[in-house]
């Protein structure tokens, strides 16, 4: 009976930490319920039956959005923006949880997330799933921008062309 009892103890204090770092938990930081909140509407205004739903409206909802950043992220989505057209032509331009994508039968293939969106030190420029992309085992799928160069231009535009193959 004696070597029952500090198994239990064990386990009540396990159980009482668990319950603590439970607690500890806070849930979606604001920047998140904000992407979630700009899915929701996507997802709503997407179901409503509109006369003229086209690549056109996704466009110009992708290039306000574009235009509401601060300089720096501002100019990298311009620039990507502009790459993604001339190199995949049949992607249609879309929201995605408030970030400009990029879509091929309505599957996002790649997006551009600005370092304001979840206050981070750098943007990213990534791809879903249904990019084709892989490469063996292993391959990348976003890519993090301080500043776009020749270089980083070219290899997205390689990449871009890659994943809508």
């Amino acid at each position: 009976m004696a070597g029952t009892k500090p198994a239990m103890k064990g386990t009540q204090k396990s159980a009482k930490s668990t319950i603590a770092s439970r607690r500890a938990v806070t849930g979606f930081t604001d920047e998140e319920k904000a992407a979630m909140r700009e899915r929701v509407q996507e997802l709503q205004s997407g179901a409503r039956p509109r006369p003229r739903a086209d690549k056109a409206d996704g466009e110009s909802a992708v290039l306000e959005k574009i235009a509401a950043m601060k300089a720096p992220d501002r100019a990298m989505a311009e620039r990507l923006h502009a790459i993604v057209k001339a190199s995949a032509p049949a992607l249609s331009p879309k929201l995605w949880y408030g970030m400009p994508a990029y879509a091929k039968d309505g599957k996002v293939v790649c997006f551009f997330q600005s370092a304001q969106k979840f206050s981070t030190r750098y943007a990213t420029f990534g791809f879903n799933d249904s990019a084709n992309l892989d490469d063996g085992g292993l391959w990348p799928v976003a890519f993090a921008l301080k500043k776009l160069t020749a270089a980083e231009e070219a290899t997205i535009g390689a990449l871009v062309k890659k994943a809508v193959s």
